[in-house]
């Protein structure tokens, strides 16, 4: 029986330690799209994601020992923010076309995207120095990067759309196995209640 994700606000229960991530799960019909950007790279050594798990990360992975503190800090964070959207700009080989890695998609960094990443990174006590380039990865290329960039180049302007009203906590695969796992996933607060209050939002996710 194929496993569902679950609805916003449900908790999906595991045991032990886990291997998480905070992202966004992006819708079917969009994903789709995107990863039929990835169909010409069939012929070449690459590891192409497959449509359910084409994500946007937000925190990248950590080791979590308590989910449920980790979905209630989440939680915490979503109710100060409004939904958003993400507008997919660019589909190209990253992060530098000198060393290519992944076929991905970017989307714009606006202002809305930018606050909810720094306040997440905030409460789950992570820290990324990178510039933020939010992304989602269509392919990943296993070697000869530039070989493959060179014989397929794909360099060229999306205009795709999708409107986020939740933000999902997900379990990375085990080692030897593939495929994500949506633990939780959250509803981003009311538009109006990130100006409302924002100072004792972030409090709370602390």
């Amino acid at each position: 029986m194929p496993q569902r994700d679950p609805a916003p606000g449900e908790l999906t229960e595991i045991g032990g330690p886990a291997r998480v991530f905070v992202g966004i799960k992006i819708a079917p019909d969009i994903a789709g799209e995107l990863a039929a950007l990835a169909r010409p790279l069939q012929a070449f050594s690459v590891r192409p994601v497959p449509v359910v798990d084409i994500h946007l990360t937000l925190v990248p992975p950590w080791a979590e020992l308590s989910v449920p503190d980790a979905v209630e800090k989440l939680r915490a964070v979503l109710a100060c923010s409004g939904p958003l959207s993400l507008a997919f700009n660019r589909v190209g080989y990253g992060p530098e076309m000198r060393w290519p890695r992944f076929l991905w998609a970017e989307c714009d960094a606006g202002e809305k995207l930018a606050t909810l990443r720094a306040a997440l990174l905030s409460a789950f006590g992570q820290n990324d120095e990178r510039p933020f380039r939010p992304h989602v990865t269509l392919a990943r290329l296993r070697e000869r990067g530039r070989t493959v960039a060179r014989k397929c180049p794909i360099n060229h302007a999306l205009a795709l759309a999708q409107r986020v009203e939740s933000v999902e906590l997900f379990q990375s695969p085990p080692p030897g196995e593939s495929g994500y796992r949506i633990l939780a996933s959250c509803r981003l607060g009311p538009a109006g209640e990130a100006a409302r209050g924002r100072s004792s939002c972030l409090e709370r996710s602390r």
